[in-house]
């Protein structure tokens, strides 16, 4: 297999492991796709709010989960531009949850990602989401101002 295509390969079962561990509440395997390195601190935007660092990253994924009763997000469509040992990409996802206070929700939104190469292999340096749709699951609320269309 080419180099480039193991790399991007490589980059996609890192997504893989990411969604499959916030289904299962996973918290030690989702940190594990992240970045941990003094030289690579992660860093995670949602809904426009920048969360730096693994500390502040794992306690906002710990205070999400622990308002949700049930959480199922998948991936499907993605592109990754592999450069060295530094990587861009782009995944679309399907995050369908329920909790007490937004009852049951549809979140559909792009992650707009960068990684990078480390001793443990491929990694998450920066993700930002880009919200498409958030409301309740037969789309009646209709895209937020500004979503891609």
């Amino acid at each position: 297999m080419d180099p480039h295509d193991r790399d991007e390969l490589e980059i996609r079962r890192l997504v893989d492991r990411y969604c499959d561990a916030a289904c299962r509440r996973d918290r030690d395997a989702w940190l594990e796709t992240w970045a941990e390195e003094p030289e690579h601190s992660p860093s995670w935007e949602l809904l426009g709010r920048p969360i730096d660092g693994l500390e502040a990253i794992a306690a906002t994924f710990d205070g999400a989960l622990a308002m949700l009763r049930f959480v199922v997000q998948t991936h499907s469509n993605g592109v990754v531009e592999v450069d060295g040992d530094r990587a861009r990409g782009r995944f679309t996802l399907t995050e369908w949850s329920e909790s007490d206070a937004l009852g049951r929700a549809l979140l559909l939104f792009f992650y707009h990602d960068e990684y990078v190469r480390t001793g443990d292999g491929w990694r998450f340096l920066s993700r930002r989401m880009e919200l498409l749709y958030q409301g309740p699951p037969d789309l009646s609320a209709g895209p937020p101002p500004g979503a891609a269309r």
